[in-house]
């Protein structure tokens, strides 16, 4: 598809935060023979402090409503999201009337009731293939999420969740436009990759 056909699709995802990082092993560069020393150290806390899911969404203007998900993410709980969150982020980006949502092949996204209420409360959804690659662009803007609330000492659920909301308030319209203008790139990347893995 050209360009021009991205600038109205509506990405969304979910992700999740964790208030001590990264749910895997840290990894320190150190020379032979030294110790670990305490300033380089993570904290941790007993059953890792916890955790915040979150869902939102992203086009070529901006980023859309930041929303809390605090019970099991199952088909029940992606459509009060949907409900509650997407007619809004549409009309605060201002890509009504004929944006395109797209979602990745996740079990709740593909369930029945979320599939009919799509049907018929976006003009479009695009529809990818089982097994695709993940070729979402919100997941750039995750991850420079995480990089911008990981440079305050957070301790807290509570904390995170502001510094989420803070930092999400404040990602430019411009960070989300050149992701969204790569979509092209990143398609042409996989099929010249033949579905392998992409720098993207």
């Amino acid at each position: 598809m050209p360009p021009e056909f991205w600038n109205s699709v509506l990405f969304v995802d979910e992700s999740k935060y964790n208030v001590f990082g990264s749910d895997g092993k840290q990894m320190v560069w150190r020379k032979p023979n030294s110790e670990l020393e305490m300033k380089i150290l993570t904290p941790s806390v007993k059953h890792g402090g916890g955790s915040q899911m979150v869902w939102s969404c992203m086009s070529a203007v901006g980023a859309g409503n930041l929303h809390f998900i605090d019970r099991i993410m199952d088909k029940y709980t992606y459509l009060d999201i949907l409900k509650q969150n997407l007619k809004q982020s549409i009309e605060k980006m201002g890509i009504l009337p004929h944006y395109k949502l797209y979602q990745y092949n996740d079990p709740e996204h593909n369930a029945h009731i979320c599939r009919l209420w799509a049907l018929y409360h976006s003009p479009q959804v695009i529809r990818t293939p089982a097994q695709s690659p993940d070729l979402n662009p919100i997941e750039n803007i995750w991850d420079h999420l995480n990089n911008r609330i990981r440079k305050f000492k957070i301790s807290s659920k509570n904390e995170l969740r502001e510094k989420l909301m803070s930092k999400w308030d404040k990602i430019e319209g411009n960070v989300c436009a050149n992701l969204v203008k790569s979509m092209p790139k990143r398609l042409n990347e996989v099929i010249k990759c033949k579905g392998g893995p992409t720098h993207y």
